[in-house]
């Protein structure tokens, strides 16, 4: 279940995926093609911020990595709910081939 918000025009223009957040918002099924479209446009369009925010995960990921490597820090000074989240970062990264920005090709210095 969903709730959307429609502009004059009829078109989607926000939605909520838990709650009404008013009276204006009306009531949609959450596999409707109409919310589906829309929520597909607005992942496309790219947030900057959610951008940005992608990147910097990557950055702080390596940043862990390297304070690990160069022991500034253990890995088992972080809560376990932390590790797991790491190790599950570090092989799903693994497994895409992700580059770090430690990269020995890279030309950051």
């Amino acid at each position: 279940m969903a709730y959307i918000l429609k502009n004059t025009h009829g078109e989607i223009i926000a939605a909520s995926a838990t709650e009404n957040p008013g009276s204006e918002w009306v009531f949609i099924e959450d596999n409707a093609k109409e919310y589906l479209d829309f929520l597909e446009r607005s992942l496309a369009k790219g947030d900057p911020f959610r951008e940005s925010d992608i990147h910097l995960a990557r950055v702080l990921e390596d940043l862990i990595s390297l304070l690990i490597e160069r022991n500034l820090i253990r890995f088992t000074d972080f809560p376990e709910a932390a590790q797991k989240r790491l190790n599950d970062r570090q092989s799903m990264r693994h497994r895409a081939s992700l580059p770090t920005i430690l990269d020995d090709n890279s030309n950051m210095f």
